[in-house]
């Protein structure tokens, strides 16, 4: 996983860190455990063959939307970013996580 450091992407205040296609673009250095986090989501995308995981991410982030009527609680309910969040801490979970495990915080 590639780490590109600059002061523009991801946009807005909220957002530290973005990984597009397995490159992570951060404004500033990453915890361990914010490494881990973009690391889940790289194995998401290489699972679903990088333009899969987009498609279901979009597909969903417009879903919840709906659902929460709130761009950042969207965004935090995605079920990709429910399993990265909920597991970033456990720097071992990338070596134990089974195949598309997001799944199973699709529909909680």
């Amino acid at each position: 996983m590639k780490i590109i450091r600059n002061r523009h992407i991801p946009f807005g205040k909220r957002y530290s860190a973005i990984n597009l296609f397995g490159v992570v673009f951060a404004k500033c250095g990453l915890s361990r455990q914010e490494l881990n986090h973009e690391y889940i989501h790289t194995l998401q995308q290489r699972e679903l063959l990088f333009v899969g995981f987009y498609i279901i991410y979009i597909t969903e982030w417009m879903v919840r939307l709906i659902q929460y009527r709130n761009a950042f609680k969207a965004y935090r309910n995605i079920s990709f970013e429910r399993e990265a969040y909920s597991q970033m801490n456990d720097l071992n979970y990338a070596q134990k996580r089974k195949f598309f495990a997001w799944r199973r915080y699709l529909f909680t």
